[in-house]
C-alpha cells in the first residue's frame, strides 16, 4: 500500500511525528502508529469460520492419507455427506495436494537421428462420407525428436494394420529411419508391454525399435502432443476438403510450405534446417516393397469379403474356393491361383459395401444356369455298387 510506504518512510526517515502525520492526512493517530509499527501493508483477513464441510474434514483426511487417489464420490459416501457433492468436490480437491506425491518431469534431450514420436491426431468431422455429412478419420503424425520435423497422413482406421501401412508410407517419404520410434498406449501398436503381431512385421523388416510409454505419461511425448494441437488451430481452421486425398494433399503442401519451415524459437532454426543434422545420423529406408497386409477366406455363395469393416464383391466364379484378399490405404486386391478375382478402390469408414457390377452380371449368368439345369431321368440309377470300391482298392472278399 502506498500509504503505508509514505507514512513510514515520513516518520522514520524524515523525522515526522505520528500527530502531524495523522493532522496532515485527516486519519487517527493509532492508525498512524499501527503503519509505523507494522512490518507489511495492512490487509483485510477475514477469519476462518466453521462451515458445512468442517465437520468432514478430519475423516476426508483420513480416507486420503490411506489412498490419495480415491474418488471424490466414493469418500462422500463412507464419511456420510448429505450436502451438495460439487461443494464437497471442491473441498476433496483442495485436500487431495497435500497427499499425492509430486511427479516430476525431466526435461528431456534428443539427439540427432535418435527417435521418431508418432501419434493419432482425431481432427473434427472435416471430410465427407460416402458422399454425405463430414465425420473424422484418425490422422498419423510422425516428428522427429530432434528436429521437430514433421510428417503425417490420414488413414482409413486405426487397426493395427492401417497403423502399420501409415508409418511405412511417411518413413518411405523421409527416406530415412530413426533409431526407434516412440509410441503411447495405442491399443492397434500394443497393450501391457507387449506389440500387436502386425507391428512385429513393421519392427522386423526394418529393424526399428518402438517403445510405448508408461500410462499417464504425456509428457514424454510432448513435442508429438504440441505439433497435434499446432496443426489442430494452425491448418484446419477454414479449410475445405472434398475427400481424404484431398485432405493429405493440402495437409502435405502446409507441411512442405509452413509447418517444417517455421522457426522454432526453442530451437532456433527451423526443422527443415535441422533435418540435415537427422538424416546424418539416420539409415537410409532399405529399398522393399511395401507391406501388405493378406489373409485367406473361403467365398461363400455371398460372393462379398470383409476388409476393415468393409464388405466388397468379388467374381463368383470362385465360390466355394480359398481367395487371398490383400489391401492397403488406397485398394483392396482378391485373387486366387494368380487369377484376379477383384479389385476396388478401398472404401474408407466402415459400415459400406462395394460391388462391382460385372460381378452381379456374372452371378445372375450362374444362377440362371442353375435354374435351368437338366433334372435327373427317373430310371437314372443314383446308387452304386459298393462292391466297386472293392475291386478298386484291390480287396478280396
Amino acid at each position: 500500500m502506498q500509504d503505508w510506504g509514505a507514512i513510514r518512510h515520513a516518520h522514520s526517515a524524515e523525522g515526522e511525528s505520528i500527530r502531524s502525520i495523522a493532522k496532515r492526512l485527516g486519519i487517527s493517530r493509532d492508525t498512524v502508529s499501527k503503519m509505523v509499527h507494522s512490518d507489511e501493508p495492512p490487509r483485510y483477513v477475514r477469519k476462518p469460520s466453521a462451515n458445512s464441510f468442517s465437520n468432514y474434514e478430519e475423516r476426508v483426511r483420513h480416507l486420503l492419507s490411506k489412498n490419495p487417489y480415491i474418488p471424490a464420490t466414493v469418500i462422500a459416501e463412507r464419511v456420510g455427506w448429505t450436502g451438495s457433492i460439487s461443494w464437497f468436490r471442491k473441498n476433496v480437491a483442495r485436500l487431495r495436494p497435500q497427499y499425492t506425491p509430486a511427479d516430476p518431469a525431466d526435461r528431456l534431450i534428443y539427439e540427432p537421428g535418435e527417435q521418431m514420436q508418432c501419434d493419432l491426431w482425431f481432427p473434427k468431422a472435416v471430410v465427407p462420407h460416402n458422399g454425405a455429412r463430414p465425420i473424422s478419420f484418425p490422422v498419423l503424425v510422425m516428428v522427429l525428436s530432434y528436429s521437430r520435423f514433421t510428417l503425417a497422413q490420414m488413414i482409413p482406421t486405426r487397426r493395427a494394420w492401417d497403423l502399420v501401412l501409415g508409418m511405412w508410407e511417411l518413413l518411405a517419404r523421409l527416406g530415412y529411419l530413426p533409431s526407434g520410434l516412440l509410441w503411447d498406449n495405442e491399443a492397434g501398436v500394443g497393450r501391457r508391454g507387449s506389440l500387436t503381431e502386425e507391428v512385429m512385421v513393421l519392427v522386423g523388416t526394418l529393424g526399428l525399435k518402438i517403445t510405448q510409454t508408461k500410462p499417464y505419461d504425456p509428457e514424454t511425448k510432448g513435442i508429438v502432443e504440441r505439433t497435434n494441437g499446432y496443426l489442430g488451430t494452425s491448418f484446419l481452421p477454414g479449410r475445405r476438403f472434398a475427400s481424404p486425398d484431398d485432405f493429405n494433399t493440402q495437409l502435405a503442401g502446409f507441411l512442405e510450405g509452413v509447418a517444417n519451415k517455421r522457426v522454432i524459437r526453442r530451437l532456433g532454426a527451423s526443422p527443415e534446417e535441422l533435418v540435415l543434422a537427422d538424416v546424418k545420423s539416420m539409415r537410409e529406408m532399405p529399398s522393399l516393397d511395401p507391406l501388405a497386409p493378406s489373409e485367406k477366406v473361403r467365398l461363400a455363395r455371398d460372393y462379398y469379403v470383409r476388409v476393415a469393416g468393409n464388405d466388397y464383391s468379388v467374381h463368383p466364379r470362385a465360390i466355394g474356393s480359398f481367395c487371398e484378399v490383400s489391401y492397403n490405404h488406397e485398394e483392396v486386391v482378391v485373387t486366387s491361383q494368380n487369377q484376379l478375382l477383384a479389385r476396388h478402390r478401398r472404401a474408407w469408414g466402415s459400415g459400406l459395401t462395394v460391388t462391382d457390377p460385372s460381378h452381379v452380371s456374372a452371378a445372375a449368368q450362374m444362377r440362371m444356369e442353375y435354374q435351368m439345369r437338366k433334372p435327373l431321368a427317373k430310371d437314372e440309377d443314383l446308387f452304386r455298387d459298393l462292391g466297386e470300391y472293392d475291386r478298386y482298392f484291390g480287396v478280396m472278399i
